[in-house]
């Protein structure tokens, strides 16, 4: 007979492509996933993953499983939230995607004061770029996606739920240091160290540019980061200027190796969105999460000061 964490180690072991991984994410030994995925094989008769290195590819056979599995699983999941609600506890497991640096800084405490008013409800963050979040709240591979791009798909639910905003900081002793504000064309002549395409930061700051004339191939790039911090950190070396997270920059602020500077017509705002997936019915800690997420928070405003 099936057990359903049989199942949990097969789809882990799909998801994360690396028997390793998988026990990692699991908190188990190699060798115990490896044993499940064995007893499986042998009690299916089919191999669900071919092996190439520490690389562990699904099947023909597999992939027809992971459907299935994931399915047996959500629904092991509505079972037994659905029999806690009945006793007056919303319990359960929530998987949410995050695929942005200020949702970084601002899920965590958001989750904490979610457990703070359903502590048995578990959360569990994964970082990972939006394409791949995106991708996997598709396949139901998490539950919620937070994103600062707004897609247009038909399966997708958008929920703004925080404003986020960029700013120019640079290194401490720049010349821009002493009056700390700058025109749109200063900005051309200085090394710049800016995100990757696509970053809600990136988008924000080129639409600032394009509003005064400005176009990409007119800047002076040193270098792109795929990471806000690493961003920060590099205008903390003095190798250039930068534009990241408000929430980002108030630590290289704090420390005193950065100074932000204003831009004068700049406005760098642009929202982060909690998604979820339409075609996926939420279980009672799932909805409860959905619409705390949503709330206004006054610790959002603090954390941006």
């Amino acid at each position: 007979m099936l057990h359903l964490n049989e199942l949990e180690i097969f789809v882990a072991a799909a998801e994360h492509g690396s028997f390793s991984e998988a026990a990692r994410f699991l908190h188990l030994s190699q060798p115990a996933v490896s044993q499940s995925i064995q007893n499986l094989e042998r009690r299916f008769r089919v191999q669900l993953f071919s092996r190439e290195g520490r690389t562990a590819r699904l099947s023909d056979s597999g992939k027809a499983l992971l459907p299935l599995a994931r399915e047996l699983i959500a629904a092991a999941r509505r079972v037994e939230e659905t029999i806690n609600t009945m006793s007056g506890t919303i319990a359960g497991h929530i998987h949410l995607g995050c695929s942005t640096a200020t949702g970084k800084y601002i899920v965590p405490l958001r989750i904490a004061r979610f457990r703070a008013q359903y502590p048995a409800v578990r959360v569990d963050v994964h970082i990972c770029s939006r394409e791949v979040v995106v991708q996997q709240l598709l396949e139901e591979e998490v539950d919620f996606v937070v994103s600062s791009r707004h897609l247009d798909h038909r399966d997708l639910e958008f929920a703004p739920f925080y404003t986020d905003e960029a700013v120019l900081i640079v290194p401490i002793g720049h010349r821009w240091s002493r009056n700390r504000r700058i025109y749109p064309d200063d900005l051309l002549d200085e090394a710049l160290i800016l995100r990757e395409e696509g970053s809600g930061t990136y988008t924000a700051l080129y639409e600032a540019l394009s509003a005064h004339d400005i176009v990409p191939e007119m800047l002076n790039v040193a270098m792109t980061l795929g990471n806000a911090e690493a961003v920060a950190l590099a205008v903390e070396e003095g190798l250039g200027v930068g534009f990241v997270s408000r929430l980002v920059a108030a630590r290289s602020i704090a420390l005193g190796r950065a100074v932000e500077v204003s831009v004068e017509g700049f406005d760098l705002r642009h929202e982060l969105y909690f998604v979820r997936n339409r075609r996926t019915p939420m279980t009672h800690s799932q909805r409860a999460f959905w619409e705390f997420m949503q709330a206004p928070q006054l610790e959002y405003a603090e954390m941006g000061k």
